[in-house]
């Protein structure tokens, strides 16, 4: 577990005393790391470091699992002194205040999207064990659940569904269904928008024969506003009462934002996180149930992306429907081959693959990244560690593809800034 954690945190943490903390020293005891991902100058970081105090010191002092626990923070802090200071309100030791590469890796490896984050990890694999620890603070103060490893959707979403005509039916008939559970609230507007294209989506995947029935999970801020957007929903939804099974379902999938759509096979496993993309960019429906790609064409829809971790895309010069086909062909099989290796250790893929032509899109993001015009040309961006890297050949080839994801993943690439 040591050589694991060291490769994971490094050799030394400090503590609020500035004292340094040999990683090696955690325990043999341990089981799994809480990574909080905050900030001192971020007002709900603050609130959330009180509670999560509160929760940590009831743990250590009466949970028989006190010594599979330790909690690490991952500072996203550019001011020393800021850091230190609310270093000084934790109980638990931080990662170095200098060591901005390795924040960065972990950021991307468990893609923390917003702040406050707290992720459980296995402190042998790595692994993710909760996504959403905020939630497990709130709803299991006295960390009765430990380890707050994952349930089966079945078991989670378990009990009475609602559908808009008021009447019932039980979670039990969604099986041998795909499944999207929907995340949204009416308040958001970008959730409104979704919601509409969605009607849609589920209308068109009926008629198509499939067994397709999608759950809404309500972040709405009273009942009435859930009953006023589910009645314009054609499926079901977890009552609004039912705040805990709502809270499980998040915490279960992690939910850092909304609007999110979670698609499920027919078994009740993860296809994708990336439901809302999928949909914006198939509104025939022709890809359901929306396997993830191996590689992506550059859209306004699915830029977002971008900002979800590293990402290789390859701009070529081409403006026309399909003249993105051979760009996409040369890179595929070397984006299959990643998947496949991580998909084995039943980790993440640590790198998103996009061909990008000659549009709208593509020019706004190399004048974002200052990237020169030429074409191709072969990248890699970072946005969140606002770093980009580029390989500059005459002729771009799946040897020279493969070499240059090689080196970015074995850390050999210099990086430019964004």
């Amino acid at each position: 577990m040591s050589e694991f954690l060291v490769g994971l945190l490094g050799e030394r943490l400090v503590n609020s005393e500035k004292a340094e903390l040999d990683v090696q020293s955690l325990g043999a005891k341990l089981s799994l790391i809480g990574l909080f991902f905050g900030c001192s100058l971020n007002a709900p970081c603050k609130q959330f470091n009180g509670s999560l105090c509160e929760f940590y010191s009831r743990f250590k002092k009466t949970s028989e699992h006190k010594d599979k626990l330790e909690i690490v923070f991952i500072s996203s802090d550019q001011d020393q002194k800021h850091w230190q200071d609310f270093l000084q309100e934790m109980p638990w030791p931080a990662l170095p205040f200098k060591d901005r590469h390795k924040k960065m890796k972990l950021w991307n490896k468990y893609k923390v999207t917003s702040i406050p984050s707290l992720v459980f990890v296995d402190a042998v694999t790595g692994k993710v064990v909760c996504r959403n620890g905020l939630l497990v603070v709130r709803d299991d103060p006295k960390g009765l659940e430990f380890p707050w490893g994952p349930k089966p959707f079945a078991e989670v979403v378990a009990g009475p569904l609602l559908r808009n005509n008021r009447q019932t039916t039980d979670s039990n008939s969604l099986e041998g269904h795909y499944v999207g559970v929907y995340f949204s609230a009416h308040w958001c507007p970008p959730c409104r928008s979704l919601t509409r294209v969605l009607v849609e989506s589920y209308r068109i995947v009926k008629e198509m024969g499939q067994k397709f029935e999608i759950v809404f999970v309500s972040a709405d801020r009273s009942e009435e506003s859930f009953k006023q957007y589910f009645s314009e929903m054609p499926w079901l939804a977890v009552p609004y009462s039912d705040e805990a099974r709502r809270s499980r379902l998040n915490r279960l999938y992690g939910i850092q934002g909304i609007p999110t759509l979670i698609l499920l096979d027919t078994e009740g496993h993860m296809i994708t996180r990336q439901g809302r993309v999928e949909v914006l960019n198939d509104p025939e429906c022709r890809l359901f149930p929306w396997h993830p790609r191996p590689v992506l064409e550059l859209s306004e829809s699915n830029a977002v992306q971008l900002h979800e971790g590293p990402c290789l895309v390859l701009f070529v010069d081409a403006e026309e429907e399909g003249e993105l086909e051979p760009a996409k062909e040369l890179i595929q099989p070397i984006a299959e081959k990643l998947m496949a290796k991580y998909k084995a250790k039943e980790e993440e893929t640590p790198l998103l693959f996009f061909v990008a032509g000659e549009d709208d899109m593509s020019d706004s993001l190399r004048d974002y990244t200052n990237l020169p015009e030429a074409a191709p040309l072969l990248t890699i961006l970072d946005m969140s560690a606002r770093a980009k890297y580029v390989r500059d050949v005459e002729e771009i080839t799946p040897a020279v593809v493969e070499q240059f994801v090689s080196d970015f993943l074995a850390e050999k690439l210099k990086p430019e800034p964004i």
